[in-house]
């Protein structure tokens, strides 16, 4: 399967420091590498609605849950670019991923066994120099890699707060170079053990 990226933006500002930091890595991927980019501002999703236990679930044929759906089930690799919003991911990544519990129980989707053995990347930008602050953001990527049973190439961090901060961030820079050629390991629980 040829390799596909689904950026997913989740800032609240467009051209902001995790959106360049994202751009930086993604120059670096081969030309026949297809690329998606989807802002999650520009294709807002409603707030997720649990009917794990209703049984009329049907696929979205329409509008931006539809969108993103596709976009997701299409991609071999999903870079969630979301910037550090109170040590976490923002609310527009949040609502993302609560729809992937939707997508679980979708028929004819499959979305569990679709999703193993692909990869999950992060990148964000944060304003604090101790990168540990953004151990929320990582573990609830790495969780959700691992529950589904995909790869987890980790995140690549930047510095920054006022736009275009991160340009100044060298190391993160430096990282961005050879962050989508690195081996992405099968994500794990931090409980599990070799």
């Amino acid at each position: 399967m040829t390799r596909r990226f689904l950026f997913v933006l989740g800032s609240s500002r467009s051209d902001g420091n995790t959106e360049l930091l994202a751009r930086r890595a993604a120059e670096q991927l081969p030309e026949n590498v297809e690329q998606q980019w989807i802002d999650l501002a520009a294709h807002p999703l409603p707030d997720f609605e649990d009917l794990r236990h209703d049984s009329d679930h049907v696929r979205p044929t329409q509008g931006e849950v539809a969108l993103l759906l596709d976009a997701t089930l299409a991609a071999t690799d999903i870079v969630i670019a979301s910037p550090l919003y109170w040590y976490s991911v923002s609310a527009h990544v949040k609502r993302y991923l609560d729809h992937w519990s939707g997508w679980l129980r979708t028929p004819g989707v499959d979305f569990k066994a679709t999703m193993a053995g692909r990869t999950l990347w992060g990148v964000t930008a944060l304003a604090h120099e101790e990168q540990e602050v953004a151990d929320p953001l990582v573990g609830t990527l790495n969780n959700s890699a691992a529950y589904l049973g995909m790869r987890f190439g980790g995140v690549l961090l930047g510095n920054g707060s006022k736009p275009g901060d991160v340009l100044n961030d060298a190391e993160a820079l430096a990282r961005a170079k050879t962050f989508f050629a690195q081996e992405a390991p099968l994500a794990r629980f931090p409980y599990e053990t070799d």
